[in-house]
């Protein structure tokens, strides 16, 4: 049987476009700092590709600042700052941060100080999109870039981290994005590449690359692939849900005259627990069937822990271990995520009459 990806908040398939600029991109010798004409080749394929991403993320492109993803963004706009935000953040953040703004049971974040905390756009593991208050300091808009309209001078934040393999770009190329007279401290020196903010000779091809996913991306969003996505995972929800097993979609109301709606979230992502049935050992029965699914956030899925984000919501150390993270993306059909829903739901009642 035909294997099916549904990790796509992990990282995503490179998108063709990508493909095509990168292997154009290759043949380019030059050094993008060199005065002569093969610098110059080289220096603009970089810019064009500056502001195509710069478009794409409605900022100007002297503001965009290329580092090696968004976790290197993110300690280039982070370290040595005093800076709050929530324990749902991506480790690459909180790493940086003292995680204590509170969060309720749907995963959404109080900010009493914007200009002194960094808010996700939405998370990773649950889908959840925050509402991002007026003068933050930093915005993580690594999973919402390419999937929701988002226009970063419109937002209001200082700053923003994103990274090319979440849209159909390659790996290992990221963008800090800045407001207009931000200053900040280069953490790599001894050049002056990226406006004297980020040292080293740029990664030309990963740049274009993600150029061009990110055009791609803005193109796809406004032709409304993303609606199409999120019907899809609706039907995944409602399956589930038909199932007759006890199963929890954290993010998502479970009481009240609202059960079964959520707040805001990605149209692409769905995280699911099944008490009993822990998440790794989950995903290792998916994968042998044929399905590519996580346990939580890629960067800390080989640790045999509880989900963080899950904890932080209120639920248990037992339940939040036991959940699962179904991402998807353009091309996964109706009849791929029913597949994978009957596959799911066989593996979870076998798994059950075993213990």
């Amino acid at each position: 049987m035909q294997r099916l990806y549904l990790d796509w908040n992990a990282t995503t398939p490179l998108r063709p476009e990508a493909r095509a600029a990168m292997l154009a991109a290759m043949d380019v010798v030059g050094n993008p700092s060199s005065v002569h004409a093969e610098g110059r080749a080289a220096k603009a394929l970089m810019e064009r590709a500056r502001a195509q991403l710069a478009t794409a993320i409605g900022a100007d492109g002297q503001d965009v600042v290329f580092t090696s993803g968004a976790t290197e963004a993110a300690s280039l706009v982070l370290e040595g700052r005093d800076i709050a935000c929530a324990e749902v953040e991506h480790d690459a953040v909180k790493a940086w941060c003292r995680p204590v703004l509170p969060v309720d049971g749907l995963g959404r974040v109080t900010v009493a100080d914007p200009g002194r905390a960094t808010l996700q756009l939405a998370n990773s593991e649950t889908g959840v999109i925050q509402d991002l208050p007026e003068g933050l300091w930093l915005s993580d808009l690594t999973q919402g870039f390419g999937k929701l309209p988002l226009a970063f001078n419109w937002l209001g934040v200082t700053a923003g981290i994103v990274s090319a393999h979440k849209l159909g770009g390659p790996k290992g190329i990221g963008a800090l994005i800045l407001r207009r007279g931000t200053d900040i401290a280069a953490r790599l020196r001894g050049g002056g590449q990226e406006m004297g903010r980020r040292a080293g000779t740029e990664n030309l091809i990963g740049i274009v690359g993600f150029g061009a996913a990110a055009e791609a991306a803005a193109r796809g969003l406004a032709q409304g692939v993303w609606e199409e996505v999120a019907e899809i995972r609706n039907i995944l929800k409602s399956a589930l849900e038909a199932s007759g097993e006890t199963l929890y979609f954290p993010g998502w109301e479970t009481s009240g005259d609202q059960a079964g709606t959520a707040p805001p979230v990605l149209p692409n992502t769905l995280s699911v627990i099944a008490p009993g049935w822990k998440g790794e050992t989950q995903v290792m029965r998916l994968d042998l069937l044929g399905f590519a699914v996580s346990a939580g956030s890629a960067c800390s899925s080989g640790k045999v822990r509880a989900s963080h984000v899950l904890r932080a919501m209120g639920w248990s150390e037992e339940d939040a271990g036991c959940a699962l993270r179904v991402s998807i993306g353009p091309g996964v059909s109706r009849d791929h995520i029913l597949r994978f829903a009957d596959g799911y739901v066989a593996a979870l009642r076998k798994h059950r009459m075993r213990h």
